[in-house]
């Protein structure tokens, strides 16, 4: 008997690779042609958008949810020509395999963020912060969930459905949060710190609750099932708590501070990751979940967690993590929330989940006494959500726990509430207005001698460090105890990564502890370098980190100078020495960053061009022994000049000699001419006078300071002089001296942030081995030639980065 029944037939799967167009292909019909495109055109859309959000200070998962929605049936998808062209229906299992893949390598990453240790060592205030952050929006989510199943999720199975709105609504994203908070210059801030460990104990809760809902949402009806699936799923974790940590262990100990990290090491850990994977997905939990634990398990001392990173992380978040938002984006269609019900729900979803969030951890940070203002912020701080969210919201949707009407609400409250963090946090807590805005020593020139010196001593990395102790050895004076005291701040680049492991681990590292002050002894050549000098010597060295983009990097600084009461700052120059002992410029942007601390520093500041002062190692004080020199031509900066270098005096293996420069009076006019605009009039001249009259009565006292005077008729003359004195270990000048031999000297120059002086001194028409350091006096505001220079340098520079 014939049937009428329609037949359908499978469209046939997809070939990998086309013969190309001109025999007759359609490389968009083929599957890797087509993913190569769905990928262009995912990572140009997010960058686009993560560009166009950047002065609103919002991290990048933020751009990366709205491409993936744009991209989907609520925008482009609306036409139908574009999906079935670009995101066809048979397209969609090769893109979500290689958003999952990338997934789960990025999980990993995510559980490499998490130190184990540094969560048993969490305070009792963050503990109660997190256990409360996690707790109060659970229980509105489970409430919420009555009202949902009431309206538009309606026969979907209770249980499950119950876990599934309380872990969407109580997570904390731990990496997002991370990148915020650099992004607003908290994260070594007593709030960041306390966000980010309670935000490290809700990452790990909100685990463990999406594993116990993926257990109940399983496709048995057997309670029986949910319950081998989670005890499966605890001896997993157990297998891996005693089998993984020996295994990395002994790879880290194979894997020596500086240097490469063996090949066969990562390829085993990301094999490893992968197994983990596909252990977990056969228990029936997820394969996402074997890798985040793998990820937690790894020591994160020594190189081998950095490498892990370096070698992962650009490639998945930057090219297959993208996708995922993608796939949560095709899933995700706004046009499915109509009408009032469906908007009126989605305000209720929104409010319980910031309410939730934010009244639970305000109510809890003021029991614990913290400030009103900073438990505001963390109560806003810790309702960030992020990737781990949409992960709970697709498992959900997948699992058919959630329809197309509620995975849109909850997508739409992710966003929202991830998006209201940055400009909120930044109205609510300001703590540049908390830092000490007026103290009384800002120069090293100063009436009480005796008093202590702050000086904050900034660098890059390890390659600034030995020559950079060397100067603080040489800048201790008598060496009487806690007479300097030095702030080290190592400037780091927060970079588009959006992994936080770097940022959170070298923070908690160098100086501001994350979790405890009680923290295991660091490995890290830099710290170790400092401890040894400060226990070699009588002077106070306190490491800090100040994490920030290249164009803001001058506020942490500054910032940080005014907190610590500082009198001067020392800043690495943009070039380094080569071999040949010519400089060459290492990265154009640290100049961006010096001429802004020149601009805006509340106290002084000094430009140390190194060449290699007192060697590749510190130089004990017995073995000091160094020849410094000064030019005095008048002014604030040679003033501060000659106040450093006579502090450097007081060392008993520093010789200090002074060249003070004098026009010859018989000299009328000539190549010296009297720059009226440059502040050296008759007030400057004789703060001179003054200041060189008790100079002259320390350099009687003093052996250790020579000085002479040179008499001198024009600029050619002052040169030759200057290198009949080239033979020394380190200059010290003046970044803008003032007076007429000054302006006769300062001509247009490569680098104005040096001024006249310090340009001559690195040019390669003058043959010397010294290295060099340029000061500026803190004046409350620069005039003249000062400020000058600095403004139509910055100007240019700023127009080379936008050219770029």
């Amino acid at each position: 008997m014939a049937s009428n029944a329609t037949v359908l037939k499978c469209p046939p799967p997809m070939k990998p690779t086309s013969n190309g167009v001109f025999q007759g292909d359609d490389p968009l019909n083929f599957a890797l042609p087509l993913v190569i495109v769905q990928i262009c055109l995912v990572v140009a859309l997010t960058r686009g958008l993560a560009y166009l959000l950047r002065p609103l200070r919002q991290p990048r998962v933020i751009a990366e949810v709205i491409g993936g929605i744009l991209l989907g049936p609520s925008a482009l998808g609306r036409n139908q020509k574009y999906l079935h062209a670009i995101f066809p229906a048979r397209s969609l299992t090769v893109l979500d395999t290689l958003a999952n893949l990338g997934l789960l390598f990025f999980l990993f990453l995510v559980g490499l963020e998490l130190d184990p240790r540094a969560l048993r060592r969490t305070g009792k205030k963050a503990l109660g912060i997190a256990l409360t952050g996690i707790s109060v929006p659970f229980l509105l989510g489970i409430g919420t969930s009555f009202v949902l199943r009431a309206t538009v999720s309606q026969g979907v199975s209770q249980a499950p459905f119950l876990v599934f709105m309380g872990v969407a609504l109580s997570i904390t994203a731990f990496p997002v949060l991370a990148r915020i908070l650099a992004e607003l210059k908290l994260l070594t801030t007593d709030v960041g710190r306390m966000a980010m460990s309670a935000a490290a104990v809700n990452d790990v809760a909100a685990w463990i609750l999406l594993a116990l809902a993926i257990a109940l949402s399983g496709t048995g009806h057997s309670p029986v099932v949910a319950l081998w699936v989670f005890l499966c799923g605890c001896g997993f974790i157990l297998f891996c708590i005693f089998v993984a940590p020996p295994i990395f262990k002994w790879m880290v100990q194979r894997c020596p501070e500086g240097e490469p990290v063996d090949e066969i090491y990562i390829c085993a850990t990301l094999a490893a990751v992968l197994a983990a994977g596909f252990v977990t997905d056969t228990i029936g939990i997820h394969a996402l979940f074997g890798a985040f634990v793998l990820g937690v398990l790894v020591p994160k001392e020594g190189p081998f967690a950095g490498a892990l990173v370096e070698k992962v992380e650009d490639l998945v978040s930057g090219l297959f993590l993208p996708l995922y938002f993608v796939s949560s984006g095709l899933k995700t269609n706004i046009a499915t929330i109509q009408g009032p019900q469906s908007w009126g729900l989605l305000v209720l979803v929104i409010f319980t989940a910031c309410f939730g969030k934010i009244v639970g951890t305000l109510v809890v940070s003021l029991c614990c006494k913290i400030p009103f203002k900073d438990a505001l912020t963390l109560g806003f701080l810790m309702n960030t959500k992020g990737l781990v969210e949409l992960i709970v919201l697709n498992i959900g949707k997948d699992r058919g726990v959630l329809n197309d009407q509620t995975f849109a609400i909850m997508v739409l409250m992710a966003l929202f509430t991830t998006f209201i963090t940055t400009p909120i946090v930044i109205a609510v807590y300001k703590p540049a207005q908390m830092a000490i805005s007026d103290y009384k020593h800002r120069t090293i020139k100063r009436r009480e001698a005796s008093t202590q010196l702050r000086m904050l001593a900034c660098f890059h990395s390890t390659r600034d460090v030995p020559s950079l102790i060397n100067l603080m050895e040489a800048s201790r004076g008598t060496g009487k105890k806690g007479g300097l005291r030095i702030y080290a701040m190592h400037l780091m680049e927060l970079s588009e990564r959006s992994s936080a492991i770097l940022m959170v681990h070298k923070a908690r590292k160098n100086g501001l502890p994350f979790w405890n002050k009680k923290g295991d002894s660091d490995s890290n050549q830099i710290v170790v370098a400092f401890e040894t000098f400060q226990n070699l010597s009588q002077v106070s060295v306190m490491p800090t980190t100040a994490i920030s983009r290249m164009s803001t990097m001058h506020e942490d600084i500054c910032s940080s100078a005014t907190r610590k009461r500082i009198a001067m700052i020392i800043l690495p120059f943009h070039k380094h020495q080569r071999l040949d002992g010519q400089l060459e410029t290492t990265r154009a942007e640290l100049r961006h960053v010096n001429l802004k601390v020149l601009q805006h520093a509340p106290c002084s500041v000094g430009i140390f061009v190194d060449r290699g002062l007192g060697g590749t190692a510190h130089v004990s004080a017995s073995n000091v022994n160094y020849n410094v020199t000064s030019f005095f031509f008048g002014g604030h900066d040679d003033r501060e000049a000659l106040s450093y270098g006579a502090r450097m005096a007081e060392h008993p293996g520093i010789t200090f000699n002074v060249l003070h420069f004098i026009v010859d009076p018989k000299v009328v006019g000539g190549s010296v001419q009297l720059d009226i605009d440059n502040g050296s009039g008759p007030e400057s001249r004789s703060e001179d006078q003054e200041f060189l009259e008790d100079f002259k009565k320390k350099v009687s006292k003093d052996g250790s300071i020579k000085m002479d005077e040179i008499v001198v008729r024009d600029d050619g003359e002052t040169v030759e002089a200057m290198r009949a004195h080239s033979r020394c270990n380190l200059f010290i000048v003046g970044r803008m001296p003032e007076g007429q031999l000054a302006a006769a000297l300062n001509r247009k120059s490569e680098c104005p942030e040096l001024g006249p002086i310090g340009n001559l001194l690195i040019s390669s028409g003058f043959s010397t081995a010294a290295s060099v350091l340029v000061v500026q006096q803190y004046r409350s505001k620069l005039i003249g030639d000062s400020l000058r220079s600095l403004k139509e340098e910055d100007m240019a520079t700023d127009g080379e980065s936008d050219s770029q």
